[in-house]
């Protein structure tokens, strides 16, 4: 999956869960969706390795668990750098269950793109 693909992905993946779960995360526009997953995804390429380092013994601890903890909080961090107007989540359990079902949905299109190269 290409980065362009990955980005429209998480963009539409932030519209949709904002519609089915108007109370637990906002998006004010499809242009802040895009502008929050370009975000997501530098935190994810800067941040997110030290994070990982860090938190590896509780995600050890924990079977993988606490993977998800550090999914919700690079999600938290783009809302703090988008601005709690423009895109937010009403809490941190917001954020793990928002950070599930992204991660679901990755799982999801990328095992459909492997069986799409296989064949």
């Amino acid at each position: 999956m290409t980065y362009l693909q990955r980005l429209v992905m998480n963009m539409l993946t932030f519209i949709s869960l904002s519609v089915l779960l108007p109370q637990m995360i906002h998006v004010e526009s499809i242009l802040t969706a895009l502008v929050a997953s370009f975000i997501l995804s530098i935190l994810n390429a800067i941040i997110r390795p030290i994070l990982s380092i860090l938190a590896f013994p509780l995600t050890l601890l924990t079977l993988g668990l606490f993977t998800f903890v550090v999914n919700a909080a690079m999600l938290q961090m783009t809302a703090s750098v988008m601005g709690g107007s423009r895109f937010g989540f009403s809490s941190f359990g917001a954020s793990i269950l928002i950070a599930v079902v992204m991660s679901i949905i990755n799982m999801i299109v990328t095992e459909h793109q492997l069986e799409k190269m296989n064949t």
